[in-house]
């Protein structure tokens, strides 16, 4: 890489260690900041854990909380999603994180239109940016490649987010899974808050069999093209974190993760 790279964590790299235990791993790793989760079982935050435990633990190691990973499906809005938003934008200020991540719908039962999929995303933009302003946290929204995904590409989300005029609280999540499963040439540095990072090296299944349960930590044998998205991320100005998002199952049940993630940043820093 000719740029430097800042490196995060998300908890799926390892969900399966105690919070204090995974803060530390990014301190030994060197890595500044953390994601955490609402869709993990055990865990933070759906274990009940105080927002201010996180702040705390987080605060005293010198790490920053870049995200809550997500509200889901932020674009079919309604009175249910905007009280879970406004239950995570809560948490968000309290625990000290500095964004909400904004998965949309990826759901085959979903019967709604382009046009109905749409106006449903500039609905849920223009709901959310007041949410966000409120509580002083950005909305990091994540178009996911599958092709059922009702967001599927970065553009979208860029149009209806200058659409709704939510510039001020709203980035993009460009994540090196979906952008190639999408099949997406445009990147939007300027635009881009954050950038998830895993791999997939299984060459035999078809682009569009491949799921969550394929990625892997970043090596050699990457099938993604992660090196050459974040190579083109950085040069165009990209100068945020790469958070690694791994949902393999194989990754979290190594024995040690803190050398399988330290060598997956050796070889992006080639």
């Amino acid at each position: 890489m000719n740029h430097p790279l800042r490196f995060a964590l998300n908890r799926m790299v390892a969900p399966r260690l105690s919070l204090a235990d995974f803060v530390a791993l990014a301190v030994t790793l060197k890595a500044d900041a953390i994601e955490i989760r609402n869709d993990l079982k055990g865990i933070e935050i759906e274990d009940g854990t105080a927002p201010q435990t996180v702040r705390d633990l987080c605060a005293a190691q010198g790490i920053r909380v870049l995200s809550i990973n997500a509200l889901y499906p932020f674009d079919v809005w309604n009175d249910q999603r905007r009280a879970q938003a406004l239950k995570l934008a809560a948490y968000a200020r309290e625990c000290g994180a500095e964004a909400v991540v904004l998965c949309p719908s990826n759901d085959r039962a979903d019967q709604r239109n382009a046009a109905e999929r749409a106006a449903g995303l500039r609905t849920a933009l223009s709901a959310l940016a007041p949410i966000l302003r409120e509580y002083g946290i950005l909305g990091f929204v994540e178009p996911l490649g599958f092709e059922e995904c009702s967001l599927r590409r970065k553009r979208q989300a860029v149009d209806a987010i200058k659409a709704v005029g939510g510039l001020d609280v709203f980035r993009l999540v460009h994540d090196t899974f979906h952008h190639h499963l999408a099949g997406e040439q445009e990147f939007f540095a300027d635009l881009t808050g954050l950038v998830h990072i895993s791999g997939v090296e299984d060459d035999a299944v078809p682009l569009a069999s491949i799921r969550d349960g394929h990625r892997v930590l970043v090596g050699e044998a990457d099938i993604l093209g992660n090196a050459a998205q974040i190579e083109r991320l950085l040069g165009d100005g990209y100068a945020g974190h790469l958070s690694f998002e791994p949902f393999a199952n194989s990754v979290h049940e190594l024995t040690d993760i803190q050398q399988a993630v330290s060598a997956s940043m050796a070889y992006l820093q080639r």
